[in-house]
């Protein structure tokens, strides 16, 4: 797949990331985003460093759904995003969007994600 480039202002979002152990930065997605819904093996860029990282695209069903946003989870990094400018290169995608039965189920998943793309060189 071509690298799919999302740049924009991260906003707070709902915390379930951080709740889950995966805290991510939250960007809005533009309404003509042509990219499918699902987890991201991604690269993430603020402040002029680059982070190895996993996107999910999507409204999160999971969890109650809602808009459709990009939220990052950037591996290494320690700090506070809101209110930074953070580029985001959706780079491979691992998995389409999914309802999982309970939260535990969805943590575990993004467990897994995560060691698949940490597993993957790109």
């Amino acid at each position: 797949m071509e690298p799919v480039v999302f740049e924009g202002v991260v906003e707070q979002g709902r915390q379930l990331g951080r709740q889950l152990g995966f805290p991510t930065a939250n960007l809005p997605v533009p309404a003509d985003t042509l990219v499918g819904d699902g987890v991201y093996a991604s690269w993430a860029e603020v402040g002029g460093v680059r982070y190895r990282a996993m996107s999910n695209l999507g409204s999160n069903p999971s969890v109650g759904g809602g808009e459709r946003r990009l939220e990052t989870h950037l591996f290494g990094f320690a700090g506070t995003l809101y209110g930074k400018t953070l580029r985001v290169e959706l780079v491979r995608l691992i998995r389409g969007e999914q309802r999982f039965a309970s939260v535990e189920e969805l943590r575990e998943q993004i467990a897994k994600d995560k060691e698949t793309i940490l597993n993957l060189t790109y």
